[in-house]
C-alpha cells in the first residue's frame, strides 16, 4: 500500500454500542489503519463502561471533542429499563449525546446521502433535505418525577437576587408523572446563527417551525428570538443570495414537506430533529444514509452516524450470523472528521485520502454492490446483497 499518511493532531474517538460497535472497528482495521498511522484519544462509551464510570466518560468524550476540535463518534445505547436489565446497570443513565451536545452547545445538521438509483418514498422529492436540530435542552436536560398521589405541582423559579416566581403546572388528583424542560436564550441565538450561515454556505432556502399556538411562552420564545437573529444579522444577506427564510408551525411544515421537491434546511428544536432526520432518511432511503454533524459556536465539530446500534443485526451477529447492515453512514463520520482534521492541521494528504475513502463508497453503492436496506429498493436491483464485511471489503477494493 506504500507509506502511510500521518497525522499532526488527533481525533476524539468516541466509540460505542452493539452492531455499530462492530462495523466501528471492521471500518477502522479495513479501511482506514492500512493507509493512515491514525492517531486518536480513544473513549469508550458503550453503555457498560459508561456504567462503570458512572457515565464520567462521557463528560470527558465531550471535553475532548471540543479540546481538540474534532471528534468521531459511534452510535450509542440510550438506557432504560429494559435496557438496564439486560446489561444488569447500576443507574439509568442520560443520553451521552444529550451529555456531549450540551457540553458543545452546537447545531446538528444531517443531510441524506443520495444514489441515482435509489428513488425517495416521497415521490416529489427530488433535492436533499437537510435537517438543522438544535442540540441543547429540550427533554434531553429535562428533570422529571413520579408523582405518588394527589397534590399540587409548581414551577418555582429563584433568582440569585432572591426574587421568586411560583406558578402551578397542575393540580394532581392522583398518582401521575411530571417533567420540567428548560432552555438558554444564548444557546437558541446560536442555533439560529448556525442554522443561518450553513443555509447561505449551502445556498439552500431555510424554514423554522415550533408549536408557539400551544406553547406560547417556551415555543414562542424560540420563534422571537430565530426572528430577531435572521432581521439583525442575515436578512440583508439571505436577500442578497437569494435565500428565503419563513417560520411555520411544526404540523404545516411536515404537511408542507410531504409535497416539496426538497432543497431546503428545516431547521428544529432538539427532540422535533431527532424524529424528523429518521423519517427524512428512512423516506429518502435508508437511516444507515444520513450524515450528521455537531458543529460547536467555538469551532468544534462532531461526526457520527445519524442511525442507532442497529439492536436486532447485533442479536443475530452474537448468534454467529454475518447481517447485512449498511456502514455507509459509519464510514462517512469517519471521512468528514478525519478531512476536516486535515483542514484544521493543513495536511492535504489526509484530506485526499478522507475524499478518496468516500469516493469509494459511493462508487460502490453505485455500482449496486450494497446491503439489504438498499438493494430492496434499488433500480435496478442488484443480483443479491452484500452482508457487512462483504460490503466493507468491495470499498477497501475500490480503494485499493
Amino acid at each position: 500500500m506504500g507509506t502511510t499518511i500521518e497525522m499532526k493532531n488527533p481525533i476524539a474517538e468516541l466509540d460505542g454500542d452493539e452492531m455499530c460497535r462492530v462495523l466501528w472497528a471492521l471500518v477502522k482495521e479495513q479501511l482506514i489503519i492500512p493507509s493512515v498511522n491514525l492517531k486518536t484519544e480513544y473513549y469508550d462509551l458503550g453503555i457498560e463502561n459508561r456504567d462503570a464510570t458512572d457515565d464520567r466518560v462521557s463528560a470527558e468524550a465531550g471535553a475532548a471533542i471540543k479540546r481538540l476540535g474534532v471528534g468521531v463518534k459511534c452510535a450509542t445505547i440510550t438506557s432504560n429499563a429494559a435496557r438496564r436489565a439486560e446489561y444488569n446497570l447500576k443507574a439509568l443513565h442520560p443520553s451521552p449525546n444529550g451529555t456531549i451536545r450540551a457540553i458543545l452547545d452546537g447545531t446538528v445538521f444531517r443531510k441524506p446521502i443520495i444514489l441515482s438509483g435509489i428513488r425517495p418514498t416521497v415521490s416529489t422529492w427530488k433535492k436533499p433535505i437537510v435537517i438543522g436540530r438544535h442540540a441543547y435542552g429540550d427533554v434531553y436536560k429535562a428533570a422529571e418525577m413520579t408523582v405518588p398521589g394527589p397534590g399540587k405541582v409548581e414551577l418555582v423559579y429563584t433568582g440569585t437576587d432572591g426574587q421568586e416566581q411560583r406558578k402551578t403546572v397542575a393540580e394532581m388528583r392522583g398518582p401521575g408523572i411530571i417533567q420540567g424542560m428548560h432552555n438558554l436564550d444564548e444557546s437558541i441565538v446560536n442555533f439560529a446563527r448556525s442554522c443561518f450561515l450553513y443555509a447561505l454556505e449551502e445556498k439552500l432556502p431555510i424554514w423554522f417551525a415550533a408549536k408557539d399556538t400551544v406553547s406560547k411562552i417556551y415555543d414562542g420564545r424560540f420563534k422571537e428570538l430565530f426572528n430577531q437573529v435572521y432581521e439583525t444579522e442575515f436578512k440583508e444577506q439571505c436577500r442578497e443570495a437569494g435565500i428565503n427564510y419563513f417560520y411555520t408551525l411544526i404540523d404545516d411544515a411536515g404537511a408542507r414537506l410531504v409535497q416539496s421537491e426538497g432543497g431546503m434546511l428545516w431547521a428544529c428544536k432538539n427532540y422535533d430533529g431527532d424524529v424528523m432526520s429518521d423519517i427524512v432518511a428512512s423516506a429518502t432511503g435508508s437511516v444507515a444514509m444520513m450524515t450528521s454533524v455537531l458543529v460547536s459556536p467555538t469551532g468544534a465539530v462532531e461526526y457520527e452516524a445519524a442511525h442507532g446500534t442497529v439492536q436486532q443485526h447485533y442479536y443475530r451477529w452474537k448468534r454467529g450470523e454475518k447481517p447485512s447492515t449498511n456502514s455507509t453512514a459509519v464510514i462517512l463520520a469517519w471521512t468528514g472528521a478525519l478531512a476536516k482534521r486535515a483542514e484544521l492541521d493543513n495536511t492535504p494528504e489526509l484530506g485526499a485520502f478522507a475524499g478518496r475513502l468516500e469516493g469509494a463508497v459511493m462508487e460502490t453503492l453505485e455500482a449496486g454492490e450494497m446491503t439489504g436496506d438498499l438493494a430492496r429498493i434499488a433500480s435496478p436491483a442488484p443480483a443479491r446483497p452484500l452482508d457487512s464485511w462483504e460490503f466493507i471489503e468491495a470499498v477497501a477494493k475500490r480503494l485499493r
